[in-house]
């Protein structure tokens, strides 16, 4: 096989992976809700199942996972196991669709953004392919909005992750960003044609009184609030992850200096003792402590800090863009006049 062959049977590996969009269906919904909201605070996580045709993934239904109360790791890795494994087969043998197309987990705000969550996402997409992870927030199911997200990890990171190599130079050469952590897919929510004309049958709702909608605005200030909090930690953060990796170089740089003038050192060390008839000293460096690298920094927590930043940018943005279009329109029409 040449290498052309090579690269378009990746290319169409890639191509038959790929989710274009996601449908929910209305009843899930109500179901990763009803989860999560009872658990509030406490973040939960679930099993999403269903199947997949084409670019699109559906997803038909979807179970809890139990709350972790045990001992050690290894217990709950193990119990944990054993719970999907007997509900998997009670539902397969009620004839519910019972593949897994994913997980979901609640969030506050871009919490999910973290290790644990590339980690498992990882695993799933090792090991099936199209999958996806459905993240809800109820924070913004409070502004109006679906709150429901899915994510799963690019291509270029999968690869990136997999050799574990997140230090400057792998990073310079893969052109990977914080931007090409995660691919955000459509969500749509789909419900049957019952469903659908039992809704249009239901009587419309009561406009809203200006006291409501007034309260309605007041809401959205602690969200905004706590937008600019959690951004304003995530820097903090950043800066001092940027401040570590700016004292290994400094310590890198330090090393060089030390490395060269005792390099210098030893070959006119070498010199005198050669006019002076004796033998060189040993070149073998391997040894000697200045000689040994440091490893460097991981910029995985970089990162997925950087991440955290651009979804509290991207939230701010979606949720005052309205305000600033209003804003500059007013004050446009005070040019004017």
């Amino acid at each position: 096989m040449n290498f052309a062959a090579a690269l378009d049977q990746v290319a169409q590996v890639e191509k038959a992976n790929k989710i274009e969009t996601v449908e929910v269906d209305g009843l899930v919904v109500l179901k990763i809700v009803k989860h999560c909201k009872e658990n509030l605070p406490q973040l939960v996580t679930g099993q999403l199942l269903g199947l997949d045709y084409g670019g699109t993934l559906e997803v038909t239904n979807c179970f809890p996972f139990p709350a972790v109360d045990c001992a050690t790791e290894d217990e709950m890795l193990e119990d944990g196991a054993e719970y999907q494994y007997d509900m998997m087969r009670c539902l397969r043998e009620v004839n519910v669709d019972n593949n897994t197309v994913g997980w979901y987990q609640s969030t506050y705000l871009g919490s999910h953004i973290n290790e644990a969550l590339v980690a498992t996402q990882y695993n799933y997409q090792e090991s099936i392919p199209k999958c996806v992870c459905l993240v809800w927030d109820p924070l913004l199911q409070a502004q109006g909005k679906l709150g429901i997200k899915a994510l799963r990890l690019s291509n270029e990171f999968m690869t990136l992750y997999k050799s574990q190599e997140f230090t400057l130079d792998s990073l310079s050469k893969s052109g990977l960003s914080w931007e090409d952590i995660f691919e955000q897919i459509p969500v749509t929510v789909t419900n049957s044609h019952l469903i659908k004309g039992w809704l249009l049958q239901t009587p419309p709702r009561q406009p809203a009184c200006p006291t409501q909608m007034y309260a309605k605005k007041a809401d959205k200030e602690p969200f905004l609030e706590k937008n600019f909090e959690c951004m304003i930690e995530s820097i903090d953060q950043l800066s001092q992850d940027s401040a570590r990796f700016q004292y290994h170089q400094r310590n890198v740089g330090r090393q060089v200096a030390q490395q060269t003038a005792f390099l210098q050192k030893r070959k006119q060390e070498n010199e005198l003792r050669k006019r002076q008839g004796l033998e060189p000293l040993s070149e073998d460096l391997a040894n000697n402590p200045l000689f040994k690298q440091s490893p460097e920094p991981s910029r995985f927590e970089s990162m997925l800090i950087s991440s955290q930043i651009g979804n509290y940018t991207n939230e701010i943005s979606s949720f005052c863009g309205q305000s600033f279009n209003d804003h500059d329109l007013i004050r446009s029409l005070h040019s004017t006049d």
